[in-house]
């Protein structure tokens, strides 16, 4: 009797040493890239209380996205999100949403100013890799939804020396600049469309958003906004976090005609690990999200294609869920046979290229962008 139970134990043993050695084979390739790439996620919210007491990025209990979780997961960088929720379009919510965008802008600067050993906030492609070869954790920034700047053009200046990179045009519901995706009532909307796509308004605002150096985010926007800005853009664009129609049809997700758009403007979808837009019902995985980024991949290349969690904003899929499990992405992605080149385009490589490109764009147009 004991001698079987014994036998049992070893078989148990051994199995369970099988499994680990296993994972571990499917880790160690993984491990091998991400020490050689630079990882970027292009989409993490923040609370209001964020890197207060209430809120220690480094740690947080309940957080998608800590410092200790990027380390653990070898994700090197996050774009971390002043976002403001759309509202009716009055004087007192215009002065809120820009009140709630400072202080998300504080709230990033705090974060860097509490933990100078681990991270740096990163405001060109230049600083991003300096900072990332220091073998620190790299911030950036990105604005979700203008509805932030209200109808305060000049503001778009001051976010950018406050280190924005990108901003969404629009949120859930239109405002000023153009029509949403997803329109809603309780704030007035009427319908689909309001705007016809980009406002004059809006036009502007992408123009003085190639003029001093912020990425214009197309996430968010309606087809009809997303085509016209994409193609009223001097610069390549970003969608942030969106994923793609032709795997499962969402107001969010971005049809073939608009993917085209996107690679003949230069730009980069950002396929994002939101379980609703990666399938119908259910728990989406790790291999839904893989699905999208292959499609995307098929229709315009490589080098337009790129990730995004929108942890903290209601992102996550089974198997990538927080900052800690980023590498099962990269496992996925060796499975289905993308190189390490590929690897690095995904992962930072594309959304650097853009980054750059409108950097320079801002140069030119006489505004510094160091």
């Amino acid at each position: 009797m004991q001698f079987r139970c014994l036998l049992a134990l070893a078989v148990l043993l051994a199995g369970w040493c099988c499994s680990a050695s296993a994972a571990d084979d499917d880790l160690a390739p993984a491990r091998a890239i991400h020490a050689r790439v630079f990882t970027i996620d292009t989409h993490d919210d923040i609370d209001l209380d964020f890197a207060t007491s209430a809120y220690m990025p480094a740690d947080h209990a309940e957080a998608q996205v800590t410092l200790d979780g990027m380390q653990q997961g070898g994700l090197d960088a996050g774009f971390f999100i002043v976002y403001v929720g759309q509202a009716p379009r009055t004087p007192e919510n215009y002065l809120k949403a820009r009140a709630d965008a400072l202080a998300k802008f504080d709230a990033i600067h705090r974060m860097v100013a509490l933990y100078p050993e681990r991270m740096a906030l990163a405001t060109t492609a230049a600083e991003a890799r300096q900072i990332h070869g220091q073998g620190k954790l790299v911030a950036l920034i990105g604005i979700e939804n203008g509805f932030a700047i209200g109808k305060e053009l000049a503001l778009l200046a001051d976010f950018r020396r406050r280190g924005a990179r990108y901003m969404t045009l629009v949120h859930n519901g239109h405002n000023d600049i153009g029509d949403s995706a997803q329109a809603r009532q309780e704030f007035g909307d009427a319908g689909p469309s309001e705007h016809g796509g980009l406002s004059d308004y809006g036009r502007a605002v992408v123009d003085e958003l190639n003029r001093v150096g912020i990425l214009v985010d197309v996430s968010h926007v309606s087809k009809a906004t997303m085509l016209q800005a994409t193609r009223r853009s001097r610069v390549p664009v970003i969608a942030s976090h969106s994923s793609v129609a032709g795997i499962f049809s969402h107001a969010r997700n971005m049809d073939d005609e608009q993917l085209a758009a996107l690679k003949e403007n230069g730009g980069v979808i950002q396929i994002v690990a939101f379980a609703s837009y990666l399938k119908q019902g259910g728990a989406a995985t790790v291999a839904d999200f893989a699905d999208h980024i292959d499609y995307a991949v098929g229709k315009v290349g490589i080098g337009h294609v790129g990730i995004s969690s929108d942890f903290g904003g209601g992102g996550g899929v089974v198997g990538w869920n927080q900052a800690a499990e980023t590498l099962s992405v990269t496992v996925e992605l060796l499975r289905r046979g993308y190189s390490e080149q590929d690897l690095d385009a995904l992962w930072g490589g594309n959304v650097l290229r853009i980054m750059e490109s409108a950097e320079r764009f801002a140069e030119a147009a006489g505004v510094p962008q160091d």
